[in-house]
């Protein structure tokens, strides 16, 4: 199987997969279900390892597919096939995936209650504190306590080291001095001068929090350190500058 599905508590009609590393045709450093046009890998052996992914999930539309810039632009999907530019999409047509890659970054995934609407973004550090979340959440028309999200694989902590234009871009989007608090709490000093351990999955949960979203899922891998045997688990870019990119997805059934 080239892929896992995320557990937690979306409607049954809401389907979601996160791709895993093995099962596809690529090779060397992108080896083997890499699904990223960008990254350097033959462009037949990513079209094959989408085409087989769309295959094995039974969607008949073209999944909408983004080309992302790291911005807080949120799209609506569309089963033309056009790749948008674009860090996130949404959609309430059934059989219409909206898809994020990513290689470190924090894929999220958006579902109302209900299982009218879902949505799927690309959060980096950059879309994080530019707001990307509520571009997101904007896009849904109920309460923000009917919605749910699961975090999907990025890098932990632990492994992810950043300069302090990082923690001030954060800290100036604080509406409170309490969120700047738990802002700060973060953040980790690294032992290099004006460095830090920025907590990606942490800093996300504060903007659901401000926003009134509770129903917060996964937010536990590492994509950098997980293993699957003597293998990494998930592609990294900070692992290994020159490699794949999962793909996470959710659709209406």
């Amino acid at each position: 199987m080239s892929y896992w599905v995320p557990e937690w508590s979306a409607p049954t009609n809401v389907k979601s997969i996160i791709t895993a590393c093995e099962g596809g045709v690529s090779e060397g450093a992108y080896a083997s279900n890499n699904m990223g046009l960008h990254v350097g890998d033959k462009l037949e052996h990513v079209q094959k390892n989408r085409a087989s992914l769309q295959d094995s999930l039974g969607l008949n539309k073209p999944t909408q597919w983004l080309e992302q810039v790291h911005g807080t632009k949120v799209v609506p999907a569309q089963s033309d096939g056009f790749v948008r530019t674009a860090d996130g999409s949404y959609t309430q047509e059934s059989g219409l995936a909206c898809s994020v890659m990513t290689a470190d970054c924090l894929p999220v995934l958006f579902c109302d209650r209900e299982g009218t609407q879902v949505a799927a973004v690309h959060a980096g550090w950059r879309g994080l504190a530019g707001n990307i979340l509520r571009s997101a959440r904007n896009s849904f028309s109920c309460s923000s306590n009917n919605i749910l999200v699961y975090l999907g694989p990025a890098i932990s902590q632990a492994h992810f080291e950043v300069g302090v234009d990082v923690l001030e871009a954060f800290f100036e989007n604080a509406e409170s001095s309490t969120e700047a608090e738990t802002i700060a709490a973060s953040f980790k000093p690294s032992l290099n001068p004006m460095r830090f351990y920025a907590d990606i999955y942490a800093l996300a949960r504060i903007q659901f929090a401000r926003m009134g979203i509770e129903s917060v899922y996964g937010g536990s891998a590492c994509t950098f350190g997980d293993m699957k045997g003597d293998k990494p688990q998930y592609y990294s870019y900070r692992r290994q500058a020159d490699t794949g990119r999962m793909a996470s997805l959710i659709w209406l059934d």
